[in-house]
């Protein structure tokens, strides 16, 4: 998609490389884990019985296993995509819509990502500046689709000499 001389040093893609339409497949994989599933529910003080109490699950529900909390699937998302578009050139988030998990996700799991670049504008406060907005797509090894939202992240644009 982009010369790897036109990134940033970090890696990241600045505003006017992103295409309306590119899809980025992302190279990086994660097996999630229990541990995973646990510490990220007990740091956000999460005490959801679906994410962390195996008992319940087998008695009391349809999975029969915990399920990956949803937070940490759509924070693992976005992150496997930082680092084919974004280190390094994000200003910040904007803020995130249309988030839907499709199907579960569970313990052993492993997933992998692509990006979708679905329009950009340029900034009306920040002329080094600008607007992308991307369709993330989180997918389980079996191609089943477990994730996926509408993100809006201000990028820079590259420095002018």
């Amino acid at each position: 998609m982009v010369d790897e001389a036109r990134r940033h040093p970090r890696g990241g893609i600045y505003f006017e490389d992103f295409e309306p339409g590119a899809v980025i497949p992302h190279r990086l994989t994660r097996t999630v884990t229990q541990m995973d599933n646990m510490l990220f529910s007990n740091m956000t003080l999460n005490p959801q019985p679906l994410h962390i109490d195996a008992h319940f699950c087998e008695t009391q529900t349809e999975f029969g296993r915990p399920l990956m909390n949803s937070l940490f699937t759509l924070g693992l998302m976005i992150g496997i995509s930082v680092n084919d578009t974004t280190v390094g050139t994000t200003i910040a988030n904007l803020g995130m819509t249309d988030v839907t998990f499709p199907a579960p996700l569970f313990e052993g799991d492993t997933v992998r990502c692509e990006t979708e670049v679905v329009e950009k504008r340029e900034s009306r406060s920040r002329p080094n500046a600008g607007i992308v907005t991307f369709r993330h797509k989180a997918y389980k090894q079996d191609g089943t689709l477990v994730a996926q939202c509408t993100r809006q992240a201000f990028m820079l644009k590259r420095p002018t000499a």
